[in-house]
């Protein structure tokens, strides 16, 4: 049997030495932004000169890594020079993410720290030298266990110093970036509690030993506070950083989902477009077969009652059909958000000529050119050939204006073969942009897709992008009839494996 008692309480002193660490943190904090925007600043005003100092050390290499001024930079229009420091930076951060840094670089203040030994007559193999192993040699380590190794180190430092040892410039060097990487690993609340320890560390060794009485003491707990300062300025700019970085992937993504859906509706837009206009075509054709149906009885007067009544089914189904094309149109439209239905006949490629006297009053200068034997297409082949060559023109005129364009048709044995250039030579021409929902560089119209969908709906082919010769190029086949060839007759067909 439970009973409620009252909530345990903290001892007093609790909540004064969690507020007093926080506000130790904080302090440490402060410093060390302090510190990093004063390097920042130091480092931005040096730049220009460590530049110029680099370009003069270039010499006789500046010729051949002369770039030309960054367009809209301005300036008197000379030439940059690319200094070699820039492929000195590029290698340092290299070989510092690789994963024998730490190793090295530890190896490196082993053998400096032993090194620094000899001026002072003090042989490798003795308690100094134990002492200068046991605070550098433990960075090798670093990467894979940094608290132990802090640990280490640090307790290394400090107890040779208080045993009396002289103090090394590597060790101490080992030891401050001790404290500079534990102060991007730990929390605030926990470096604070580091510069609390570090600091009281510090005066106990002036206190009870004398190896920091050529030091004052203000610069060493400057440079303790500095170092634990800079470590945790470091680990809050590097987390803005990643947050930044994860709020721009997050946006190029949505970005790159919102141009994909945009894309989506342009195609089903154009599609609607295309119905549309092949409802008009169909219509038409069904309306003649039942108009044809419905008179067939009356032109005809031996026809039995059979064939009486299935002249009046035919007209009846193609009846029905239209009603249920307008229907499906409607749906279509709906779909799309189109608007009121055109009521123009659909263009054929009779009308090309007009077409191009009307981008020649537009300011254009276009030829045309028919190769082959013209013959009369089917509606459709027609329609959409007409549309792709009207749509290649208006990209002409918005994106290269001036410009002159060609236009070819070729009938060939089964496909109609259409090629749309512009030479690029009187305006600068722009590459038209596929990844946008229109097709386009500009706001409107239904560009590369509406070709391309009307190319692939027959069954053909489309490309379209620059020409070699400057400008750009549209070219599409479109098939005289799509045949639907089954894989029975394909791996029946001679020379097919």
């Amino acid at each position: 049997m439970s009973h409620d008692g009252p909530a345990p309480q903290s001892p007093p002193g609790t909540e004064f030495i969690r507020h007093a660490w926080r506000l130790s943190g904080r302090a440490v904090a402060g410093l060390g932004q302090l510190l990093l925007w004063l390097l920042t600043g130091i480092g931005r005003m040096l730049r220009p000169a460590v530049m110029r100092i680099a370009e003069r050390l270039a010499g006789a290499q500046a010729s051949p890594q002369t770039l030309p001024p960054p367009p809209g930079a301005g300036g008197d229009g000379r030439p940059r020079v690319a200094a070699p420091l820039s492929h000195w930076l590029e290698a340092w951060r290299e070989f510092a993410a690789s994963w024998y840094f730490a190793p090295l670089t530890g190896l490196a203040l082993v053998v400096a720290a032993l090194a620094e030994l000899a001026p002072h007559g003090v042989p490798p193999v003795s308690v100094a030298g134990g002492f200068a192993v046991a605070a550098t040699a433990p960075l090798v380590w670093r990467r894979e266990f940094p608290r132990p190794m802090a640990a280490i180190v640090l307790s290394a430092f400090a107890a040779g110093l208080l045993s009396g040892q002289t103090l090394l410039f590597t060790t101490a060097f080992a030891a401050l970036y001790t404290l500079y990487a534990l102060g991007r690993l730990l929390s605030r609340q926990e470096t604070g509690a580091l510069a609390v320890g570090a600091v009281a560390t510090v005066g106990v060794i002036y206190l009870a030993a004398g190896s920091l009485d050529e030091v004052p003491w203000p610069a060493a707990l400057v440079a303790v506070l500095a170092a634990i300062g800079l470590g945790e300025a470091r680990r809050t700019v590097e987390g803005a950083e990643r947050t930044e970085a994860e709020a721009a992937e997050r946006t190029s993504r949505t970005l790159t989902r919102l141009s994909a859906v945009q894309r989506e509706q342009a195609v089903m837009r154009e599609r609607a477009r295309i119905a549309r206009e092949l409802h008009d075509v169909v219509a038409h054709s069904v309306s003649m077969i039942a108009v044809q149906a419905e008179t067939a009885p009356y032109t005809m007067t031996d026809l039995s009652p059979q064939a009486r009544q299935g002249f009046e089914e035919i007209a009846r189904t193609a009846r029905e059909a239209l009603v249920e094309m307008r229907r499906l149109l409607g749906v279509l439209r709906a779909d799309a958000g189109a608007g009121p239905p055109e009521s123009a006949p659909q263009p054929r490629l009779d009308r090309l000529p007009e077409l191009i006297e009307q981008h020649r009053n537009a300011g254009g200068n276009a030829e045309l050119e028919v190769r082959g034997d013209p013959r009369t297409l089917s509606t459709t082949v027609e329609l959409s050939a007409y549309r792709i060559v009207q749509e290649a023109l208006t990209n002409v005129r918005r994106h290269a204006p001036g410009a002159d364009v060609r236009v070819e048709l070729a009938y060939l044995n089964d496909r109609l073969a259409i090629r749309v250039q512009d030479s690029g030579a009187n305006a600068p021409t722009m590459v038209l942009n596929p990844s946008r929902p229109d097709g386009r560089d500009g706001p409107g119209g239904h560009g590369i897709i509406g070709m391309q969908e009307r190319a692939t709906m027959l069954g053909g082919r489309f490309s379209a992008g620059p020409a070699q010769g400057g400008g750009f190029v549209v070219e599409a086949e479109l098939p005289f009839v799509r045949e639907e060839t089954s894989r029975s007759d394909a791996e029946r067909a001679p020379g097919r494996s």
